[in-house]
């Protein structure tokens, strides 16, 4: 229990003090003395049994606060309006006798840091430049009509300038950031913040969260985000944030920084000087932040937390300086070099690749004969054509000759060989049946291409990371280039036009598919500029919707099909001559203006033709199209 306290306000309210001193001389023994705000204690008045409780204004508390930095005194802080951020700073109720009675209690007092910043005091926060998203207090207090307006407003006003940070270790980080947030300490009122962590009241660090997205897709992400479903968290920190956490930290740029402290004023400076005074105040923190700093056991630690990796770097930086969001994330010159010298190794034509091209024709040549599945998807494993056609894909987008070439003549050397091994082979194989594997490759449609289109995004990305890059063999059974080139071989070993036609338009499917789908995922990855693809991508397109259109009908077909069998196999049974006569359907083919119906005909006896005819008329009754039955009968003795 304090014995004495020292009241300081410049409220003129008698009626208020009143209340205020009546409470605490009902409830407390304690002697009440009014001080104002410019009296500066010595040591010999620091007194353990004394509390300091402060009825005044953000502005007087913090000039109080400054005033009194180390001297030991007991420190509360009373409710009224002109203290809304140290209120909700330091947990203090609005209910002014519940924060009484927390200014007396011990188990509240706690040694504060404070955080300065240019040689102002700040009781949790300062922000430089735009933190769209971070701060969330005016957000969650609009309608939802007035929050999606927000939303879009944040995306059309997002401006970077150059900052240079500088750690108190010295360290210089310099990159292009729309804004800054520096926070000292974790409040109660986390829901006017979108940070999840829990940040320490007295472990001597500032947390700097640096607002820098490289493109305008990784912006929306992180505005949706942190706006609609999920706070931020070091352990899974959004792309567009960085974050630094330093005992001390330095903020310069090319021109005059803006920025504001605690929600206040806004106020301006060429170089703004943050520093958190550790433990440097005893503060009678707010009940509801209790168990806060119960658990809040982090000390000063020496070494600074930096997470910086995903900030844009000197030649991004620039970029985003003089100009506007890109819509794409720009890859790095690392990045760049990496993939471009891999890709152009995998353009060239070499006799290993054309080893494998032939062993792998060779083996999907034999499986498709054997009917083997197995076997071809080993063949698809070992096919080499994937690499040279994602080559392809970047020489599309980069417009560069040396890859569209190296890559064109690598895949046209692939695709002869594949044709002439496995035409030549098929002539020393004494089998002409189209087998059931074989049968699958002929008449491609739109689900085929769909299937080249997510391989060849697959095969995109997991040649530009390093760490997906053991994905490639299942990219390449996906997409499975080699069986339909082999069964165009068989085609032609066999003098077999339909077999040819449709195998070939589903390799070409492949390869356009693949084709288009890598070039938009390299831009996508920022690869290379719009502007710079527009030609590769106008001219790939093109050959796109061609193949497209032979695919659609085929598709149309397949719909057509399945719908007939569907109509066709509601006939379980029919009944004739008083008993009945099951149906079951094994194929339906539509063919010009014919429906081809492969079924069995099961009963106990033998059939005539007539039984045959009303088992047609029956069946004949759902469909539009002339029906043709290829009957199979079968006799059940019981």
């Amino acid at each position: 229990m304090y014995r004495d306290v020292c009241f300081i306000t410049k409220e003129q309210d008698e009626k208020i003090l009143g209340e205020i001193f009546d409470y605490i001389k009902e409830k407390y023994t304690s002697k009440i003395a009014t001080f104002s705000t410019e009296k500066i204690f010595d040591k010999s008045e620091e007194k353990q049994d004394c509390l300091f409780l402060l009825y005044l204004s953000d502005d007087e508390i913090k000039t109080f606060f400054q005033n009194h930095l180390n001297t030991n005194i007991n420190i509360a802080i009373l409710p009224n309006e002109n203290c809304p951020n140290a209120m909700r700073n330091y947990g203090v109720s609005k209910d002014i006798k519940e924060s009484i009675e927390d200014a007396f209690n011990i188990e509240l007092l706690s040694k504060i840091d404070l955080l300065k910043c240019n040689d102002f005091i700040a009781f949790n926060r300062v922000v430089i430049g735009d933190m769209h998203g971070m701060n969330r207090l005016d957000y969650n207090q609009n309608s939802r009509i007035n929050k999606i307006k927000i939303f879009f407003n944040n995306l059309i006003n997002i401006k970077f300038k150059s900052y240079t940070l500088t750690t108190s270790k010295e360290q210089s980080i310099q990159t292009a950031a729309s804004g800054i947030t520096i926070l000292e300490h974790t409040t109660i009122m986390n829901k006017e913040s979108a940070i999840k962590d829990d940040l320490s009241i007295h472990d001597g660090k500032l947390n700097a969260y640096i607002l820098a997205p490289t493109s305008l897709l990784s912006y929306i992400w992180y505005l949706i985000s942190i706006f609609f479903y999920q706070k931020i968290s070091l352990v899974s920190l959004p792309k567009s944030l960085g974050f630094i956490k330093t005992s001390k930290l330095s903020v310069s740029s090319n021109g005059i920084l803006n920025y504001k402290i605690d929600h206040k004023d806004m106020y301006q400076s060429n170089m703004i000087e943050l520093e958190v005074l550790q433990d440097c105040l005893n503060v009678h923190l707010g009940k509801v932040l209790l168990e806060i700093v119960k658990n809040d056991t982090n000390q000063c630690e020496e070494k600074d937390v930096i997470k910086l990796n995903t900030l844009p770097k000197a030649e991004l930086s620039s970029i985003l300086i003089g100009g506007k969001l890109p819509l794409f994330k720009k890859a790095t010159d690392e990045e760049f070099k990496d993939l471009f010298v891999s890709l152009k190794d995998s353009a060239k034509f070499s006799y290993t690749y054309l080893t494998l091209m032939i062993l792998s024709t060779l083996l999907a040549t034999t499986g498709l004969f054997a009917n083997s599945a197995p076997v071809i998807i080993g063949a698809m494993i070992l096919a080499p054509l994937m690499a040279p056609i994602i080559s392809l894909s970047m020489g599309v987008i980069r417009a560069d000759r040396f890859l569209l070439v190296q890559s064109a003549r690598t895949l046209v050397i692939g695709i002869f060989m594949a044709l002439l091994f496995s035409g030549i082979y098929t002539l020393f194989i004494p089998l002409e049946q189209i087998t059931s594997e074989m049968q699958g490759r002929l008449n491609p449609n739109l689900l085929d291409l769909m299937v080249a289109v997510f391989s060849g995004i697959a095969g995109a990305y997991a040649n530009s990371k390093e760490e997906v890059a053991k994905s490639l063999a299942g990219v390449a059974i996906a997409v499975a280039l080699v069986p339909p080139l082999s069964v165009t071989g068989i085609g032609l070993g066999l003098g077999n036009i339909d077999v040819i036609y449709g195998s070939f338009l589903l390799f070409v499917t492949n390869l356009v598919g693949i084709t288009l789908s890598a070039a938009l995922t390299f831009i996508v990855l920022g690869f290379a500029p719009i502007k710079r693809a527009k030609k590769g991508i106008f001219y790939t397109s093109i050959l796109m919707v061609i193949i497209a259109i032979p695919l659609f009908l085929s598709f149309m077909d397949v719909v057509h099909k399945y719908d007939y069998f569907n109509k066709l196999n509601s006939f379980k049974s029919v009944a004739l001559n008083g008993h009945d006569i099951e149906l079951h359907i094994k194929k339906v083919q539509n063919k010009n203006n014919e429906i081809i119906v492969n079924l069995d005909v099961i009963s106990s006896k033998p059939l005539i033709l007539d039984d045959y005819n009303i088992i047609k008329e029956k069946l004949q009754k759902v469909v539009d199209k002339k029906l043709v039955l290829e009957i199979t009968p079968v006799i059940v003795i019981n």
